[in-house]
């Protein structure tokens, strides 16, 4: 319902002829229009017929019962009363362990980059204040009081990302006064911060509305899987993918480095995997690229969850084992028809009866957990293992017969259990850790009739990416495992394009619109197959892109703003649909362009300036 707006009038819109006239902004046509919240939405209304209007991100960010937020707060008031002030008079003080200070610095200073990307002339961290300020916008001091009482700087799943946050103005200051029990809570709550803040199209200030809010995840895993191999992703697209999340509230990016088709990963001790991997010298990830990658994330509230996909899925990179003298350490490389030994070009798979692929597998993880730790977990991909590869090579099958383990299906599948088993062990040596949990693809291997004899529950988190139909999640579920939803019929971002091999559809078409993101609840999932929520085993889930058809010019579009639809799924995983989020999620894509992200575009513009009349 709209709420009676004393203090908004204070800062209404009168005839926009006389205030762009009193800025001096003659070359900008005058416009007439204002807005008026009337029952959760803004209105758009002609200001010579109607007293009381205001601008549009005025209206935007006090209409309704959680304003411009996104995802929206646990609990959240928006209270009557704005404040204008400028960028300059803003204060931090943070109160927290020394462990903490330097990252609560720096996510300060993206704080004040964010807010300043709202003035319409923002460029390259530069913005043409201009003015003139009445003497109460100029003296507004907006304080920022922040208070950590936790040490944690890594994140996992046991974080405590919880904040309180509360907003309050007294005549010529603002106080934002931020409670957590983690940098990450912090961090969450200065980004809800920046979301009660707005640029004043009239004023050529800036603007904050007073709020109470407590808020915390649902789940403890909201994540965004992107794949680096089919095409190269730079740093830069990286970086922006990883601001995007900071402003979406999304803690993991699954980084799915390599695959078959490139290893673009230099590596110290395994020069060899890059030089013979990468699609060239340039498109590559160095020691030093990825250590700061890292941290980039970490201060955006994010953490990089490694996958070396094995033991299918791997290829182009490991040819140099026989020049080498270690023998063949990957099968079917490359191999004609494709379509015999994966399920798409190019193939490839470890060679299970090689002793030096172990041996290279266990140095390749020992520089993984040099690049990424500390790692609360490993992604150990484990999905579509083609048999007919491993039988095809003469070198496994004859080593299958050498040693009694018979060349049928069920024989392959006790070897690629052996494999996984092995390949964990190689892991945890690497880390000097008794206990990292893996997770693994739904494969055949986490299929019902082999599950519990090859995947431990207590060592393995279960990734679903088949249908939200699939029994294989009762199965899982119901049998005590951990999982983390990315079904392809809502999650996987890539769907929906014409073929990249052959014609047609790609093959989970059609295109998966924000509104089937938004609207997949793991929880619902659960329940319509077991009759329980499984609260207690449902970590969380994340939005894929496979990039055989994206790279750094499309994966801005493809990613956004439809993965800050699962943010908030995941973040509040409101019981409300699509239809209630649709006016802040216009707003909040808008807010992502700001801040040069080049998010695919929801609606005409004509939609975010009359909320609630696009509708069918």
């Amino acid at each position: 319902m709209g709420r009676a707006r004393t203090a908004v009038q204070a800062l209404t819109v009168v005839l926009a002829t006389n205030l762009l006239a009193a800025h001096a902004l003659d070359d900008l046509v005058s416009s007439p229009w204002g807005w008026q919240c009337e029952f959760g939405r803004c209105v758009k209304k002609e200001i010579a017929h109607q007293e009381g209007l205001s601008t549009l991100n005025t209206c935007k960010l006090t209409c309704g019962s959680s304003g411009a937020l996104w995802p929206i707060p646990s609990q959240v008031k928006i209270e009557d009363q704005l404040s204008l002030f400028l960028p300059n008079n803003i204060d931090f003080q943070f109160n927290c362990p020394n462990e903490v200070v330097n990252l609560m610095n720096e996510a300060g200073d993206i704080f004040k980059d964010n807010i300043l990307r709202y003035h319409p002339e923002y460029s390259d961290g530069h913005v043409p204040w201009t003015g003139p300020w009445d003497a109460s916008t100029e003296s507004h001091i907006l304080y920022v009081n922040g208070l950590v009482t936790g040490d944690a700087v890594s994140l996992n799943l046991n974080t405590d990302e919880s904040y309180q946050l509360n907003v309050t103005t007294s005549d010529d200051f603002t106080t934002a006064t931020i409670v957590a029990a983690s940098f990450f809570g912090a961090r969450h709550a200065l980004e809800t911060l920046s979301q009660l803040i707005e640029y004043h199209e009239t004023s050529d200030a800036l603007m904050v509305v007073a709020a109470q809010i407590e808020d915390s995840p649902v789940f403890p895993y909201r994540g965004i899987l992107l794949d680096t191999s089919r095409n190269f992703v730079s740093v830069a697209t990286l970086e922006r993918t990883l601001d995007a999340m900071g402003a979406s509230k999304l803690n993991t990016l699954h980084w799915h480095i390599t695959d078959t088709h490139s290893f673009p990963l230099v590596l110290e001790s395994l020069p060899n995997m890059a030089a013979y991997g990468a699609y060239s010298s340039r498109q590559v990830y160095t020691f030093k690229q990825v250590v700061d990658l890292k941290e980039y994330a970490r201060v955006r509230g994010v953490r990089l969850l490694p996958e070396l996909d094995a033991p299918a899925h791997v290829g182009n990179g490991w040819q140099w084992g026989h020049e080498a003298g270690l023998g063949d350490l990957a099968v079917c490389v490359n191999q004609e028809p494709w379509q015999e030994y994966c399920v798409e070009p190019p193939c490839g798979q470890l060679n299970l009866a090689n002793p030096s692929m172990y041996h290279v597998l266990g140095q390749l993880y020992v520089e993984l957990v040099k690049l990424f730790s500390p790692l609360d977990m490993f992604h150990f991909g484990g999905d579509e293992v083609n048999m007919h590869c491993w039988n095809a090579s003469k070198e496994i099958s004859d080593w299958m017969i050498e040693n009694d383990f018979g060349v049928d299906e069920e024989a392959y599948f006790k070897q690629w259990a052996v494999f996984q088993q092995r390949a964990r062990e190689l892991f945890l040596e690497a880390t000097g850790e008794e206990e990292i949990q893996g997770v693994l693809f739904t494969s055949g291997l986490t299929a019902a009739e082999n599950l519990e004899n090859y995947v431990n529950s207590s060592q393995y988190i279960i990734q679903i990416w088949t249908a939200k139909d699939d029994p294989v999640i009762k199965d899982v579920l119901t049998r005590g495992y951990k999982v983390i939803f990315s079904n392809y019929d809502a999650w996987y971002l890539d769907c929906g394009m014409g073929a990249w091999v052959g014609e047609g559809n790609n093959w989970c078409s059609p295109y998966k619109g924000w509104q089937t993101v938004y609207d997949n609840s793991p929880y619902d999932i659960a329940y319509s197959l077991t009759g329980s929520q499984h609260t207690d085993l449902i970590l969380g889930g994340e939005a894929t892109l496979w990039t055989e058809q994206a790279d750094d010019a499309t994966i801005d579009s493809k990613l956004w703003p439809r993965s800050a639809a699962l943010a908030e799924r995941l973040w509040s995983n409101p019981a409300s649909g699509w239809y209630a989020a649709e006016t802040p999620f216009v707003n909040h894509r808008q807010r992502l362009v700001k801040r040069g992200i080049q998010a695919e575009r929801l609606q005409p513009e004509w939609c975010h300036q009359n909320e609630g009349l696009c509708y069918l």
